[in-house]
């Protein structure tokens, strides 16, 4: 069995895709955060040990001896007052480095080069601060206390012996590697996020090129299909024309000789679709006349007769695709026809050229509803339409081969409401010659 995705299930599984890698990178993320806050609180625990140790009476046996060599040494009468001094301050400083000399080898040689630089605070039981460490003066205060203690719970010390025993406690946060490794997450979901979306994007693309073939093999379908029946169609106008007589009725298969040619223009028109239209030295004026007659002949009624005027340069030449580019003033003259009110007094169509500096300007307006001007812009685009019936493709279509073909211009030179609208076609004299 053959297994296929459609728009919607290719959306689905994206999205799929992103919450699940994206999952799976914040909860290994978690994981790895709790495994360094463990370790960061066994080093602020070890300088909080150093710390206690610090302030407990050590080596006690030696330090009764050295105060007896203290007293002993004050109130000896043989010993000058100057070197009482000097030899109570070498005494002094001996207690202290016997008390202190474990204690800075675990506080520098194992804490303070190993703690992530994580920011400490030390204070008494009334929470006055003693000591910090990797922390701005300026914010050691009781909100950050308070926001130090919920980010982890403050490690209690004794300190001293006896009655004079008392409490401290270390607060301390989140070194700089764990904050950046909390944000990671995010940055590879931002990252994931913008990855797919350029996936889908490609694939929408991918896909939409994929319609559009699909679309250009069906209008060359169609157009091969139309080919056996025009053909047909003509072989039997050829009879009629024959075994005719009347004058009428030979205008009559003339005029139907002239539709089935039409449709044969139509399925040329489909046949290239998609294909580089072959551009050649033609001159402007028949191919503008050959529609307006067309079109004259079949305009709808709209309660008064349409005038049809035109004001057409009958010199130029310009380097164009016959029937592409009679499709695209068809539509543009469709579009104003279809413009027309039934209550308008002498409605009108009118076709004009004129040559300005380096461009062949053709304009075709009529004096139907107009367009409003927030409108303008959008008429342009792919399935926009006033109208209850049809696809909204006529001028998007028009500006493709105006602009995408000929290398020419497009737009609405001039639209009031009630009063009518005026299309300009510019198309570069680059790619005209005077005859």
């Amino acid at each position: 069995m053959k297994f296929t995705l459609n728009s919607s299930g290719v959306k689905m599984v994206l999205i799929l895709l992103l919450v699940v890698i994206g999952l799976g990178s914040f909860f290994y993320t978690q994981i790895l955060v709790g495994q360094l806050k463990k370790k960061e609180r066994l080093s602020v625990q070890l300088w909080a040990k150093a710390i206690e140790y610090n302030g407990s009476p050590q080596n006690q046996s030696i330090r009764n001896e050295l105060k007896k060599v203290t007293r002993e040494i004050s109130t000896s009468s043989q010993i000058s007052q100057t070197n009482k001094v000097h030899w109570i301050d070498v005494i002094d400083r001996s207690e202290a480095d016997l008390a202190n000399a474990a204690v800075d080898f675990v506080t520098n040689e194992l804490i303070i080069k190993n703690r992530f630089e994580i920011p400490s605070i030390l204070t008494d039981s009334n929470r006055t601060v003693l000591n910090t460490r990797n922390i701005e003066q300026k914010k050691v205060n009781k909100a950050t206390l308070a926001q130090l203690a919920e980010m982890n719970q403050p490690i209690a010390i004794e300190i001293g012996d006896g009655p004079k025993r008392q409490k401290q406690y270390v607060f301390y946060g989140e070194s700089s590697t764990i904050t950046l490794l909390r944000y990671l997450p995010y940055l590879q979901f931002s990252l994931l996020a913008v990855f797919l979306a350029l996936a889908y994007s490609s694939w929408s693309s991918i896909k939409k090129n994929e319609q559009s073939s699909l679309w250009v093999g069906m209008a060359r379908e169609a157009a091969h299909q139309l080919g056996t029946p025009i053909s047909s169609l003509m072989g039997w106008i050829a009879l009629l024309k024959d075994s005719l007589d009347d004058e009428q009725n030979l205008n009559i298969t003339h005029e139907l000789s002239l539709d089935v040619k039409r449709l044969q223009k139509v399925a040329d028109r489909f046949n290239k679709i998609g294909s580089e239209p072959e551009l050649k030295d033609v001159r402007l004026e028949p191919s503008l006349r050959e529609v307006i007659r067309y079109m004259e002949m079949r305009k709808p009624r709209v309660g008064k007769q349409i005038h049809f005027a035109d004001h057409i340069d009958t010199e130029t030449k310009l380097r164009l695709n016959p029937d592409l580019f009679q499709w695209a003033i068809e539509n543009l003259i469709k579009n104003a026809l279809d413009a027309l009110e039934t209550n308008k007094a002498n409605p009108e169509i009118s076709v004009s050229t004129q040559k300005i500096e380096d461009h062949v300007i053709i304009e075709i307006s009529d004096t139907g509803k107009g367009i409003e001007k927030k409108y303008q812009k959008e008429i342009f685009k792919p399935g926009y339409s006033t109208k209850k019936r049809g696809w909204g493709l006529g001028l998007s279509l028009t500006r493709r081969i105006i602009e995408e073909y000929h290398g020419g211009k497009i737009s609405v030179a001039s639209s009031t409401p009630g009063q009518g609208t005026t299309f300009r076609i510019e198309l570069p004299l680059m790619r005209a010659m005077k005859s």
